[in-house]
């Protein structure tokens, strides 16, 4: 029979991502509204090492569901990849008197959580948190939706410029391995190519459709680059191979970087975040352990965080032959 839950630990990890605080918020309030004590740990994984946590109440997240970024903060933590690390987080939990974690963040959160759970029993739910959209198991993360929106709303504004003075702009995107966050601002930005690791396009045929697009009258192109894209050449590169070939393009580079993580949630992330926090306090009350979280066809599901893990989310094959069409 599975221990009593009494108190649950709350932390965020790895790359910060619009909607953590929101998510921080439901777990807060959905514990105090359940009578169950709750600890925010600081820094993830470090600071569950370093025994640096604060006891949570309603009030104390208060203000927080439209704040950007993650009040818990985040880092990454090589100490608890060894034993050693994990056995001293397993001790302050003991010593903190915290029954059961949900974990904010992503794979790499999740697999921490998981070789953790293992060695100590102590119960861990993930709730996906992470711009790239790539985490098996729900069909959107924390933050996926508010990054999209600032991506598209900066190459709107880079459209603006590149239709002035007749300018190709290759605009890079974050998404590390996955194109989720390229493919779809691609599209709705209007972009006339759009590169991801998911599909080589090749140079050769990236040169084709640049020249159709010269002729068909466009006079300026905007190209999104997944920063994880297989072509062959980093963005830069890429910029200076069109250059050579293709000279009557004035080619520039933007390279988004870190503003994709900023900024204040969207009302789809802070609406995701509360109900992914609530259903993963729900499970721990009922003696549930080692899943994650996610929303499929509008629904909270779980999963085992094994399959969360080794399963892949795949990009929508759609999206691809929709981009093809409108970027003639």
């Amino acid at each position: 029979m599975s221990k009593k839950v009494r108190r649950i630990g709350v932390m965020t990890s790895g790359g910060d991502s619009p909607g953590m605080n929101a998510a921080i918020r439901a777990v807060v309030r959905t514990c105090a509204y359940y009578h169950t004590d709750c600890v925010g740990f600081y820094r993830g994984f470090q600071g569950m090492i370093n025994g640096e946590y604060i006891s949570m109440n309603a009030r104390s997240v208060r203000n927080i569901v439209n704040q950007g970024g993650t009040i818990l903060q985040s880092a990454r933590s090589k100490e608890f990849l060894t034993k050693e690390g994990r056995a001293k987080a397993a001790k302050n939990l003991k010593d903190a008197e915290v029954d059961a974690m949900i974990l904010i963040g992503g794979d790499g959160t999740f697999r921490g959580g998981q070789v953790f759970s293992q060695e100590h029993g102590i119960p861990v739910i993930g709730v996906p948190g992470t711009i790239d959209n790539d985490i098996y198991g729900t069909h959107y993360t924390i933050g996926y939706d508010t990054a999209l929106n600032t991506v598209v709303e900066a190459i709107d504004k880079i459209r603006d410029t590149a239709s002035s003075h007749n300018r190709l702009f290759f605009v890079e995107v974050m998404g590390r391995d996955a194109g989720f966050i390229a493919l779809n601002s691609g599209i709705g930005a209007g972009a006339e190519e759009i590169l991801i690791p998911e599909e080589d396009l090749g140079l050769e045929r990236l040169l084709d459709s640049l020249e159709r697009s010269r002729r068909a009258g466009k006079t300026s192109s905007i190209v999104v680059v997944s920063e994880g894209d297989k072509i062959g050449k980093n963005v830069f590169e890429l910029a200076e191979y069109v250059k050579q070939n293709l000279p009557y393009y004035d080619a520039r580079v933007t390279v988004l970087g870190h503003i994709q993580r900023g900024g204040r949630p969207s009302c789809f992330d802070r609406v995701l975040a509360s109900r992914l926090s609530v259903k993963a306090v729900e499970l721990l009350l009922d003696g549930q352990k080692d899943l994650m979280v996610g929303m499929m066809n509008n629904e909270m599901e779980s999963c085992s965080l094994d399959q969360a893990l080794k399963g892949k989310h795949n990009i929508n094959k759609d999206l691809l032959r929709i981009s093809e069409i409108l970027s003639t």
